[in-house]
């Protein structure tokens, strides 16, 4: 059992994968909600304000990317889509759109169960706080901070999700450092050298980031790029 009653909720055409996705979760511990296409998706998480959501792509009425788009307008909750086997594009628009993680049909229910447990776990670390001891950074025209969980640019508030929290703390923490993509997949993401590592993951989060904070993400001046290692945060 969990030690907390996080409600997750399960979208997927298939009753097979609701069912045996449900059964699952129920037994460890989880609160389970269901929606069976895109539109009753949208009306499920707006009543029930979900912890995670799980995401088939195809979808009836809406498909799963609107779907993703739409929660990200008003909610940074925790996303892991369900993609096709194989298909490079369905991944990468995926997290382009906000999803935090995802995962190939057909999959090991036990490793989708590993990715649940890690993004809830940060989540609610992000939540429960920081215990850093220094609690506001400014760089340039940002201001991050922690106690509050708030990035401002030219004194506006940037949405970040969750992962893109932590991962720019990840990022300032080792300002001036090289961190691989596999360090980066280990920390934020909690890959496991056995798990396949698809370092795509990080390079779409990196550039969501990017495109959140930098001046011209095009020519980035706080998160470089590492050549042949990952990325590295400007050295403050």
């Amino acid at each position: 059992m969990t030690d907390y009653n996080e409600k997750i909720l399960i979208v997927d055409d298939e009753p097979n994968i609701l069912h045996i996705l449900g059964t699952r979760l129920r037994l460890k511990g989880y609160s389970i909600l269901f929606a069976s296409d895109g539109k009753e998706a949208l009306a499920v998480f707006i009543k029930e304000t979900p912890d995670l959501v799980i995401l088939d792509i195809m979808l009836p009425r809406l498909d799963g990317y609107e779907v993703c788009r739409q929660i990200r307008e008003f909610s940074q909750v925790p996303i892991i889509m369900l993609t096709a086997l194989g298909n490079v594009s369905e991944k990468i628009l995926g997290l382009e759109l906000g999803a935090d993680d995802y995962i190939v049909k057909p999959f090991s229910p036990k490793e989708l169960e590993a990715r649940i447990k890690t993004v809830l776990r940060r989540a609610i670390a992000q939540s429960g706080g920081h215990s850093k001891t220094k609690v506001i950074y400014q760089l340039g025209n940002l201001v991050i901070n922690l106690e509050k969980q708030d990035v401002l640019k030219n004194n506006e508030k940037i949405k970040l999700t969750s992962l893109e929290f932590n991962l720019l703390l990840l990022l300032i923490n080792n300002s001036g450092k090289r961190l691989s993509r596999t360090e980066i997949l280990d920390n934020i993401w909690g890959y496991t050298p056995e798990r396949y590592i698809d370092t795509r993951l990080v390079d779409v989060h990196i550039s969501r980031l990017r495109s959140k904070l930098e001046e011209d993400p095009g020519t980035p001046d706080l998160i470089l790029t590492a050549r042949g290692t990952g990325y590295m945060f400007r050295n403050y």
